[in-house]
């Protein structure tokens, strides 16, 4: 990671807000601290920032609300705080697009890995894309295209659907290995890492948002397929 890296916390409780931005700031991680979602945008229209962590229980706006708008607007690596007994906000916030999750009460060092992973893995992503010659920046499949340098998916109608990171890393390694089952742990390796943790359903939550962004009917998938037992399988012709 470089020094300057930067990320933005959004959580009401000053007292962790100032414990967060004290424990990055010893490993080249400045942090802004806000309370709230008013607070958080006006902090993005003024800075830059890596990644955003970001807790559900927030006083008017709740974070589910804002991982919603965030991702509508941004691909910025978006870490939820959530309370050990929030199962399903976490299963929501995975699904509204976040890249990953840290239950409170957590241990600082656990959260620096987490970014450090998100980090390293979206830098890794972009250096790839740009070492691609012209040839490699699209992938073409049924009408649809990816295109790899501004991650972005477009229609056969040409209308931009945005993607979450783990979502584009997710149909990208799909898009790479066609008409192939792979395991949920084949997936989860490539598209997320051992290192976020990820409960099982994890995969699954995203599998089923890229269907709803793909599929003309996501119970009767024509693309991403369930091998019952086995795992997924992308089936389409790939023109690279």
């Amino acid at each position: 990671m470089s020094e300057t890296t930067t990320v933005l916390i959004v959580d009401d409780d000053e007292e962790i807000r100032d414990l967060l931005a004290n424990y990055l700031a010893g490993f080249s991680i400045q942090a802004q601290a806000v309370g709230d979602g008013a607070a958080m945008r006006s902090a993005m229209e003024t800075g830059h920032f890596d990644a955003i962590i970001l807790d559900l229980m927030l006083p008017g706006e709740d974070g589910l609300s804002l991982c919603r708008q965030l991702r509508a607007s941004t691909d910025i690596p978006i870490i939820i705080l959530t309370a050990r007994g929030e199962s399903i906000d976490r299963v929501v916030g995975l699904e509204l697009g976040a890249d990953d999750y840290v239950m409170k009460p957590f241990d600082p060092r656990e959260l620096v890995a987490r970014i450090h992973t998100i980090l390293r893995r979206t830098k890794d992503g972009k250096k790839r894309e740009q070492a691609a010659d012209g040839s490699d920046d699209q992938w073409h499949f049924e009408g649809w295209t990816i295109n790899r340098l501004a991650r972005q998916l477009v229609t056969p109608q040409k209308m931009v659907v945005p993607l979450s990171n783990a979502e584009y890393r997710l149909l990208s390694v799909f898009i790479e290995r066609p008409h192939r089952v792979l395991s949920r742990d084949q997936l989860m390796d490539a598209a997320r890492g051992h290192n976020a943790t990820a409960f099982d359903r994890s995969i699954d939550l995203l599998v089923s948002r890229l269907r709803q962004k793909l599929e003309e009917d996501p119970k009767d998938p024509k693309f991403l397929k369930t091998v019952r037992g086995e795992g997924y399988l992308f089936d389409a012709k790939v023109v690279r």
